[in-house]
C-alpha cells in the first residue's frame, strides 16, 4: 500500500481530523487509500504551536484517502483554506484533498521522500 510521511504534528492533526489538506511542493496524479507516516524527526516550532510535547514518530498512524489535488496559485487563494491546511503558504502550493481518514494501531516503520510501498508482515 502506498504511504506518505509527515512530519509531526502534521500527522497527528491529520489522523485528528483537523488537518483535511496536505500541502505539498509537488503534485501527484495518485488518487485513492494511502497511509498516513509520522516521521522519525519532528517539527519542534509546530509541535509548540500547536500545543504537543510528544506525538509518536517513525510509525504509521492512520490512513486516509487523496481524492484531488488543489492548485493554490495566489496567496489569498492560499488563506482561505488556513483552517483545512493549518500552514502557511511556505509549505507548498498542492494541496492533497484528504477524507476517509482514520487512525489505525501504529505500526513501526521508516519514512521515505513522496509516496512509498509498504507491506504489513
Amino acid at each position: 500500500m502506498k504511504v506518505l510521511s509527515l512530519k509531526q504534528p502534521f500527522a497527528e492533526l491529520v489522523v485528528s481530523g483537523k488537518k483535511i489538506i496536505e500541502l505539498r511542493k509537488w503534485n501527484t496524479k495518485f488518487r485513492g487509500e494511502f497511509l498516513i507516516h509520522a516521521s522519525k524527526i519532528p517539527d519542534k516550532n509546530a509541535m509548540e504551536k500547536f500545543g504537543f510535547n510528544e506525538l509518536p514518530c517513525g510509525f504509521i498512524v492512520g490512513k486516509a484517502k487523496l481524492v484531488d489535488v488543489k492548485k493554490y496559485n495566489d496567496k489569498e487563494e492560499h488563506k482561505k483554506d488556513k483552517n483545512k491546511h493549518l500552514a502557511d503558504s511556505d509549505w507548498g502550493c498542492y494541496g492533497f484533498i484528504l477524507e476517509n481518514i482514520k487512525r489505525i494501531k501504529p505500526v513501526e516503520a521508516k519514512g521515505r521522500l513522496g509516496f512509498w510501498d509498504f507491506e504489513f508482515s
